[in-house]
């Protein structure tokens, strides 16, 4: 089965689900507006907590390529949001994906690799960056990369794709053009948006902005807005509060450290959770003075992988909690 028909067909042909259709809005001149909900299409990541880092290039080469990926939470005026789980996935520049392959769908077999994939935890501004190299395309879709944003419980808050700004001069045109860094596909052949299966019915809340040059790379910055949380437990809130900082030593062992700040005399605790969202360890620490503070977290009896720490203060303005993500050697 080729890609085109996989798109066309949805998940159902495999006997999955469709998601949602697509919400519309601009994801600039319509203030907080949901990005659109998309198909996770036929190559998500299989182990996406198993990749957590920032730079997921590994064995691919081409233009130099930074994501930065801005989530904003519709549910509090599109303040930042801080401590969400964001997974990217993305093809190679001859349009190949990594751990699939080997099938009329994708020849070439890629299943042993795990290259352009990876996982961040939202800093304090909501936002996460990846370094990589610039998206290839293949048949029936335009230039795109996947995008997965979790909660910090692992509830899945959002499936999307970002766009890509077209025509002449852009970046996709003059990449595809750069015979000298690996890309040969030039633009015969290219599905547009406007009659690509995902972003024909509109790009509005996935476009992004693209800046830079084949000499210095290429900056791509999207607005990624979702429905957070609305409770008074959020992580907007709780930066006004108090910062959590990462923990150290990460990858570690037995115990490790959480570096704290806190901005009144606040009572304490910790929570760690699989990135599943299943609560494994808690520790209550105690009231703890204002100020830079250091909580040490026995993590001795998890085994090795990745997990997510939450830690949740009150004091007299309420209760908050911020989470960020680690590594269990």
């Amino acid at each position: 089965m080729e890609r085109k028909d996989f798109l066309k067909r949805g998940f159902g042909f495999l006997g999955m689900a469709v998601l949602g259709p697509s919400l519309l809005g601009a994801n600039k001149a319509a203030a907080c507006t949901a990005a659109a909900t998309e198909t996770a299409g036929p190559f998500p990541t299989l182990t996406p907590g198993s990749l957590v880092r920032s730079n997921i290039v590994s064995t691919r080469t081409g233009v130099p390529f930074t994501i930065n990926i801005n989530v904003k939470n519709i549910n509090n005026s599109c303040g930042p949001l801080a401590g969400v789980i964001v997974d990217i996935w993305h093809c190679d520049k001859d349009g190949n994906y990594s751990q699939y392959g080997g099938t009329t769908m994708q020849p070439t077999d890629y299943t042993a690799q795990d290259f352009l994939r990876g996982r961040q935890t939202t800093d304090s501004t909501g936002l996460v960056s990846f370094t990589s190299i610039f998206p290839g395309w293949y048949s029936s879709r335009a230039t795109h990369i996947h995008v997965h944003v979790y909660d910090a419980a692992g509830k899945s808050l959002l499936i999307t794709q970002i766009a890509f700004p077209e025509g002449t001069g852009s970046a996709v045109e003059t990449v595809n053009a750069a015979t000298a860094y690996g890309y040969t596909k030039g633009m015969s052949g290219y599905t547009y948006n406007a009659t690509d299966n995902v972003f024909s019915d509109g790009t509005a809340t996935e476009m992004s902005t693209v800046s830079g040059s084949l000499a210095a790379g290429y900056v791509l910055s999207w607005d990624c807005y979702v429905s957070g949380a609305t409770t008074a437990i959020n992580e907007v809130s709780a930066d006004s509060q108090f910062q959590v900082r990462q923990n150290f030593p990460n990858p570690c062992s037995d115990v490790t450290r959480i570096p704290v700040v806190l901005r009144t005399p606040s009572d304490v605790k910790v929570t760690v959770m699989s990135v599943e969202g299943k609560e494994l360890v808690k520790q209550v620490i105690g009231n703890m003075s204002s100020g830079e503070q250091l909580v040490d977290l026995d993590v001795s009896q998890l085994s090795a992988g990745n997990y997510v720490y939450s830690v949740k203060i009150t004091n007299l303005s309420g209760t908050f909690s911020q989470s960020r993500m680690f590594v269990k050697q």
